[in-house]
């Protein structure tokens, strides 16, 4: 059996196994934002907290319990501008 045969039956067919968010912090309004790569899911939140609270209660909004992604991975991403 192939491996991605193997993976399917683990996960199901539709299931993702990871999920991958860019995580920036929001210069205007202060706290953070987060963008899922690959599926239209935004989201944001005033504390790192409040930001993880947020992306679990857009997954369980966006998927059904059958396709959920079984990892959630955090790609912090922050600008810094600094003067020479």
């Amino acid at each position: 059996m192939r491996a991605d045969a193997e993976k399917d039956l683990r996960y199901g067919e539709n299931t993702m196994a990871e999920i991958i968010f860019e995580v920036q912090e929001d210069v205007i309004d202060g706290g953070l934002v987060a963008h899922a790569l690959g599926a239209g899911i935004h989201t944001e939140g005033d504390t790192l907290d409040d930001l993880k609270a947020n992306i679990r209660d857009a997954l369980e909004c966006h998927f059904d319990e059958a396709e959920m992604p079984r990892m959630v991975r955090l790609h912090s991403v922050r600008d810094e501008v600094m003067a020479v």
